[in-house]
């Protein structure tokens, strides 16, 4: 009689001991009564193809990639996804069963269903995206915002060259402003987040002038330790509708694990309460 196999997944960073995501992927994995188990790896990046090509022979179907690896492990899978491609990194990773390694991003689908999820009558068309920072969160917000049909992007970054990068790459669509008139972008924008760690427990406060917000503006900010940053604290002052950056955290990991472990996972209240212990 052969032995069940148990999938295994993972999370794979550098440093990778702050991750919440093994605590979300477990909690699942109970709610539905599945086999399997999601462990926290700590890779450095000389051992990243090594341990990717040993991972399948382990039994492990897939992995999540985070900081610093994210764009390292495009040049190792063997297939991208279109949107991956397009945001330049992935961040969801499933292993075939001949060991080859698909590589996703579901930055973008996560920041979405976060944003459709907590603002349920927000419309992207309605006008222009202010984006505070050009890293790689950004790139996967700009590409999702696009998609849905968002006229005109606003992009600010404390360095002007990685903001400068990102319109060349993305277009006429995008808009950058300098970081000391940031708060400009505020005018007439209709959609507000911010991408950098300001405002994160640790980091340094968010100090762009926020006067410029209105009640018909939907604000999120994907930092979500504090819950409530000053971005959105302001913003609830304001009337404006706001969203935490939690709910993308929870809502990125959907995909990988219903690729993983066969069951689209529900992201619900009793989620967030497990993950805010």
């Amino acid at each position: 009689m052969s032995a069940k196999i148990i999938p295994l997944a993972g999370v794979i960073g550098y440093p990778i001991s702050h991750s919440k995501s093994p605590r979300m992927h477990r909690h699942w994995l109970r709610r539905y009564g599945l086999l399997g188990d999601y462990v926290p790896l700590h890779v450095q990046e000389d051992n990243l193809e090594t341990v990717l090509r040993t991972m399948p022979k382990m039994g492990f179907v897939g992995a999540n990639v985070t900081i610093p690896h994210k764009t390292n492990v495009m040049a190792i899978a063997d297939q991208i996804s279109d949107r991956a491609t397009l945001v330049g990194a992935a961040n969801t990773l499933i292993f075939k069963e001949d060991g080859k390694i698909y590589a996703d991003n579901t930055d973008g689908y996560g920041f979405m269903a976060n944003v459709r999820q907590g603002a349920p009558g927000w419309n992207p068309k309605a006008g222009p995206a202010a984006i505070f920072g050009a890293g790689g969160a950004a790139r996967a917000i700009i590409v999702a915002l696009a998609d849905a049909g968002v006229p005109e992007i606003y992009l600010s970054n404390r360095t002007r060259p990685k903001a400068e990068a990102l319109r060349a790459e993305f277009g006429a669509r995008v808009t950058v402003v300098d970081w000391v008139q940031a708060g400009n972008m505020l005018d007439d924008a209709k959609t507000v987040i911010n991408t950098t760690s300001l405002g994160m427990v640790g980091s340094p406060e968010f100090r762009v002038p926020l006067d410029g917000l209105k009640p018909d503006m939907v604000v999120t900010d994907i930092v979500y330790t504090p819950l409530k940053t000053r971005l959105l604290q302001e913003a609830e002052r304001a009337g404006c509708t706001v969203v935490d950056g939690l709910g993308m955290l929870l809502h990125q990991g959907v995909p990988g694990f219903e690729r993983w472990f066969g069951i689209r996972p529900d992201v619900d209240e009793d989620l967030r309460q497990v993950m805010l212990r």
